[in-house]
């Protein structure tokens, strides 16, 4: 595909880009990788009786869908049938790139199909990945804040990097490059939202300076919502566009399809953009700058009008939801109050809150303005229910009513009240209900362990091996919290870490919150909501006033998030509400144990979003 302005190679039929020639530059992708692994689809699966596996998607056969003087449009497909079973993913994919006249770069989209008389199959992961030429790449940069000159993969080879607690994390301790020698290098350091991933990828800095970026204009293929986090950039020089994966969630975000059950799902499209500054412009940054500008102008280009495929549907097939979020909530307010900034979105039907474990259907979601009014466009024809949550408040919204979505249509949802969990005052809280731990105490890394981006930095939890300083702070007893006069940013660590005894072994933590009482209402009980950011691998065990008691509320084994090793400061939010009698309590002082018992590694834990004491009702 050539416009005269990038020319792209594919292999023929696996439709594997090969090779892409911009700015006097012959080849953008890395060479000195074999073709089959450079720019490429790809998917991790498995099956009833077979173990899958990784599969870079390579088409059977090519086809030309549109050619003319303003687009190009090519179709690498790929047919399942029942002699495959056990061998190859049961899905028809069809990959299509796009070259538009005048257009600084190309597009890619897929389209997966499972029949439903075909086999049952799981899909851990599917995405997009390029891999550039590690000569010429090495500022990488995903958001604002974080961007940096990056390491060369020869860095983290054995003889010039160590790897730490897992293999993703490699400490640099001769690089070819001395300034990097001493940081930490982790894929897991560059994940983001799903809603913050609109561009990112990387520049060669050499005059004339070229940027490589993929810009996702829309969200709406993602799973998990906006709230999901996914990998980015990181050291290759690798570009990824991800679409499905377990990645800070666990076995609960990867699509289980059974037999019987038909599924059909457009991915992208994804627009792969390449920019270049002159000799003129000293600063090669500027083309991260560009490339914002250029992002915002898909984003106002979507829904696309190009992609050929029916299964793309365009905008004048889709449908408009306009309305306004109000919380009622008698103990902050007696009137209502506006949703300020609150998350509202439309996913598949189902309960409360399920939208955060869906993964096979579309999302669309928006954000509230300061009075609560929000407007959601491009919604593919369908059948949703209307969701949301708003930070500052616990819990989760659903709309009632089904919401039909037809071509064309606008529909407004009256005002939509949101009742947040609530029995009584509140005696005391701790954090603030935004389903991370961010604002909670966040210890400086192991300076063996640094990360220099990260340094100063408002995302601090990034760094290696912060769960390892739990036990340098509390080496023999646990993490006590005094209601009124300890601070929850200095006082109460990011997260429920077990502590290492010695190089094997580890044991559970039991934190305690003191708090006083007064006039307690014995006849009637109190309340202790618990939200939860994360957890791994973990148990919450509470107790009042009698740690060595059974516990009056276990929430069982929950979580496979590992959002500790992966530096995320939060995975998937859990709500437990608690009922405390008011019998079990004493006037004066009373102390709550929050136990973790499992104890098998080092990254089982728990991060808390926030915990509130209510009186009785």
């Amino acid at each position: 595909m050539d416009n005269g302005i990038a020319r792209v190679t594919l292999s023929k039929p696996d439709g594997i880009v090969t090779g892409i020639e911009y700015n006097g530059i012959d080849n953008l992708l890395e060479v000195l990788n074999e073709e089959v692994n450079r720019g490429y689809w790809d998917l991790v699966w498995g099956g009833s009786g077979t173990a899958g596996g990784f599969d870079v998607i390579k088409g059977s056969n090519f086809e030309v869908i549109v050619k003319n003087e303003e687009q190009i449009e090519l179709s690498f497909t790929r047919k399942w049938d029942p002699s495959q079973e056990g061998k190859a993913v049961p899905l028809n994919i069809d990959k299509r790139f796009v070259m538009l006249s005048g257009s600084s770069g190309f597009y890619t989209y897929a389209i997966y199909e499972h029949l439903k008389e075909w086999p049952a199959f799981s899909l851990a992961e599917t995405r997009i990945a390029f891999k550039l030429r590690k000569e010429k790449f090495h500022y990488m940069a995903v958001t604002d804040d974080r961007q940096r000159f990056m390491p060369l993969p020869d860095d983290r080879l054995p003889d010039r990097g160590q790897a730490l607690a897992y293999p993703e994390a490699v400490l640099l301790v001769n690089p070819l490059e001395s300034q990097f020698k001493g940081e930490v290098d982790d894929k897991y350091q560059y994940s983001c939202e799903n809603k913050d991933i609109t561009v990112h990828g990387w520049i060669c800095t050499e005059q004339p300076s070229v940027g490589f970026w993929l810009i996702t204009p829309s969200h709406e293929y993602r799973t998990g919502g906006p709230q999901k986090q996914n990998l980015t950039s990181h050291v290759g020089p690798t570009a990824l566009a991800v679409f499905i994966s377990a990645h800070y969630t666990g076995e609960d975000l990867v699509p289980k399809f059974s037999e019987g059950e038909a599924w059909k799902k457009v991915f992208g499209p994804v627009f792969v953009y390449l920019n270049s500054s002159t000799d003129d412009d000293n600063d090669p940054l500027w083309l991260w700058q560009d490339a914002k500008s250029q992002m915002n102008v898909e984003a106002e280009s979507w829904p696309y009008s190009f992609p050929a495929s029916d299964d793309y549907v365009k905008t004048e097939q889709r449908g408009n939801v306009v309305g306004r979020l109000l919380v009622q909530d008698r103990y902050v307010d007696k009137d209502f109050i506006a949703a300020n900034r609150g998350y509202v979105g439309l996913a598949v039907p189902g309960a409360a809150g399920s939208w955060q474990r869906e993964c096979k259907e579309y999302q669309f979601w928006t954000r509230t303005d300061e009075e609560g009014f929000f407007y959601i466009s491009g919604i593919r024809p369908g059948q949703y229910n209307l969701y949301a949550w708003i930070p500052g408040f616990i819990g989760d919204y659903k709309y009632d009513d089904v919401i039909t979505i037809t071509s064309g249509c606008y529909i407004y949802v009256e005002d939509l009240v949101y009742q947040p969990p609530r029995n009584g005052a509140t005696l005391w809280e701790i954090g603030f209900p935004d389903r991370s731990a961010a604002e909670f105490y966040v210890p400086d890394p192991n300076p063996k362990y640094i990360n220099n981006l990260y340094q100063n930095h408002p995302d601090r939890f990034r760094q290696y091996g912060l769960w390892e300083r739990y036990a340098e702070l509390y080496p023999d007893k646990d993490l006590v919290y005094v209601v009124g006069s300890s601070d929850y940013r200095k006082d109460w660590f990011y997260a429920q870490v077990t502590r290492k005894k010695d190089n094997k072994t580890y044991q559970g933590t039991t934190w305690q919150i003191k708090f006083e009482l007064k006039n307690i209402d014995k006849n009637h009980s109190y309340t202790l909501r618990v939200a939860i950011a994360s957890a791994t691998f973990s148990e919450l065990q509470i107790r009042v006033n009698n740690a060595n008691a059974s516990p009056m509320f276990t929430s069982g084994l929950i979580g496979r998030d590992n959002s500790i090793a992966r530096h995320g400061i939060h995975g998937l939010y859990w709500l437990f509400n608690v009922e405390v009698a008011g019998s079990k309590l004493l006037e004066g002082e009373n102390t709550l144990f929050l136990t973790q018992p499992r104890s098998t590694s080092p990254f089982q834990g728990i991060m808390y979003d926030y915990i509130r004491f209510e009186a009785p009702s």
